[in-house]
């Protein structure tokens, strides 16, 4: 009646004809295992039942939604509903059992330990902390040098220079605040457009 040529089965694999099984489907039984599907049988598509250890069996009327993955052994008790992408791991589902979609069933003895975040220490915020050598810093402004009669009559000319640098920094504020400058690059454009979308704001 129903042709399951669209369906990868690999190993002791038996169908019943009333079965449906959707294409991409992967049936796959190791060697000494066994893959039983019922008479009813509804498999979504992109499903994988891969028997291991065992016998895997799919009971009458089960219904499994697509991207299931099955692995193991166990039993899918009839009339039982697996939500789509769910995975069994060596597990048996009871009979009339709804397993919601994207639920995970089965062996938990291999568990994967939680790593949690790496403890620091906590930090003293009351005693700041204490500089190491602040006495070679005194020790080296005490020990400057101090500057000659020639390097004292270099300095004058910079402070001038100083003054007249200030001078000019107070004016350019008050150059940058005219109109022309002002300017934002596309303003234009902007005003262009909104002129053109609220023509009666003008």
């Amino acid at each position: 009646m129903s042709s399951h040529s669209h369906v990868y089965v690999q190993g002791d694999v038996t169908i019943d004809p009333s079965a449906v099984i959707s294409s991409g489907v992967i049936l796959r039984a190791n060697p000494e295992s066994q893959i039983i599907i019922a008479a009813g049988v509804c498999i979504g598509a992109g499903s994988i039942l891969h028997a291991d250890q065992g016998t895997l069996e799919i009971e009458t009327g089960v219904n499994m939604g697509t991207g299931v993955l099955v692995v193991g052994h166990g039993t899918i008790g009839a009339n039982a509903c697996i939500g789509s992408l769910t995975t069994i791991w060596n597990a048996s589902i009871e009979r009339l059992t709804v397993v919601p979609a994207g639920s995970v069933v089965g062996d938990v003895g291999r568990q994967v330990a939680e790593v949690s975040p790496a403890a620091t220490p906590p930090v003293d915020s009351s005693n700041p902390p204490e500089a190491a050598n602040p006495e070679p810093e005194q020790e080296a402004i005490a020990s400057a040098p101090s500057p000659s009669p020639e390097q004292q009559d270099v300095n004058p000319p910079v402070d001038s220079q100083r003054h007249s640098s200030e001078s000019t920094t107070e004016e350019d504020p008050e150059s940058a605040n005219s109109p022309a400058e002002n300017s934002v690059y596309g303003q234009g454009s902007v005003d262009r457009i909104l002129k053109t979308l609220f023509p009666y704001n003008q």
